[in-house]
């Protein structure tokens, strides 16, 4: 009996002395380790917030300013020039809008795994792992998914690129040469619009190698208005520029023309017909509505000067 308490006792001794040594030995991997872990995944969680956080604010339009132009916007050139029927329709703070969202989208996804990664890479060291098998690999899988997926890459560079060049935005008139209509809707990797037949269109973004937009800058309004080869060209000329003048200077189009009316003459003639060629310069999304009503005004004066632009010639 007394010889198994004495043997119990060295035993407690032993695990005594033993158990602090056990700690020391092993503290950097049991402590130091674990708590280097959770500082690294705290910090790296803090850093997203404040950065997504930061991109948000970002990504509002200033407060009291409308349809101001969000932060993120600021530094990129904006190309499109106001009309009445973008700021009647609120398409202008629409446009800004999904842009800088998209923009503020790729920031936050870019941001989220940019601190993942530096912090997945931390904790791989902290844990003593050997990383250049681990980046090889990676490197490995990035080579095939690029390859697999080049055409999904392609449409998200490129996107991007339209978006920060503001190539064009909600609400333009675009044409794609196979596609063409109203934007509704942009995308880093597709592009939605609408023609004039309502047909809802989806273009991926990669497959754009031009496009043409209607809706920058300015506009042209070119009639080509046919009369008789029988008619007064000079009366019908005097005519079509007076009309177009007179409705540049009423003030409920004054806004729209941006430079005077220009009658340019005689476009083209046949045995039938003479064609006389008018243009006025106006405001992006205004041509058609413009040239209609021009065309409606140029037939009135030329039914009261008994201007005919029907009559054929006789063979």
């Amino acid at each position: 009996m007394v010889i198994r308490m004495h043997a119990t006792d060295h035993t407690v001794a032993i695990a005594a002395v033993g158990l602090p040594k056990f700690w020391e030995d092993h503290k950097a991997v049991l402590i130091e380790a674990p708590i280097r872990i959770a500082a690294i995944i705290v910090i790296g969680l803090l850093i997203r917030s404040i950065a997504r956080r930061a991109i948000d604010r970002a990504v509002r339009p200033v407060q009291g300013a409308g349809t101001g132009t969000p932060r993120i916007l600021r530094p990129f050139r904006e190309r499109l020039h106001t009309s009445s029927f973008l700021e009647s329709s609120g398409l202008i703070s629409e446009r800004r809008a999904q842009r800088a969202a998209t923009l503020g989208s790729v920031l936050k996804s870019a941001a989220s795994a940019t601190i993942f990664v530096i912090c997945f890479l931390l904790i791989l060291s902290e844990l003593r792992i050997d990383l250049a098998p681990f980046i090889a690999g990676t490197s490995i899988v990035g080579v095939a998914l690029g390859f697999g997926a080049q055409n999904i890459v392609k449409d998200f560079l490129t996107g991007m690129f339209m978006l920060l060049e503001d190539q064009y935005g909600v609400g333009d008139v675009i044409d794609f040469e196979k596609a063409s209509g109203t934007v509704e809707a942009v995308g880093l990797r597709s592009t939605r619009l609408r023609d004039v037949n309502g047909t809802v269109w989806y273009v991926r973004n990669g497959e754009v190698v031009r496009v043409g937009n209607k809706s920058q800058g300015f506009a042209t309004v070119v009639l080509d208005i046919p009369v008789s080869v029988t008619a007064d060209t000079a009366e019908a000329s005097t005519a079509m520029l007076q009309i177009a003048k007179d409705m540049a200077e009423e003030e409920a189009w004054k806004p729209v023309f941006m430079k005077e009316p220009e009658l340019l003459g005689v476009e083209d003639m046949s045995r039938d017909q003479t064609v006389i060629r008018l243009t006025a310069r106006v405001r992006p999304l205004e041509q058609w509505r413009t040239a209609r009503e021009l065309r409606r005004r140029i037939r009135a004066e030329f039914d009261r000067l008994d201007i005919n632009t029907t009559e054929l010639s006789t063979p």
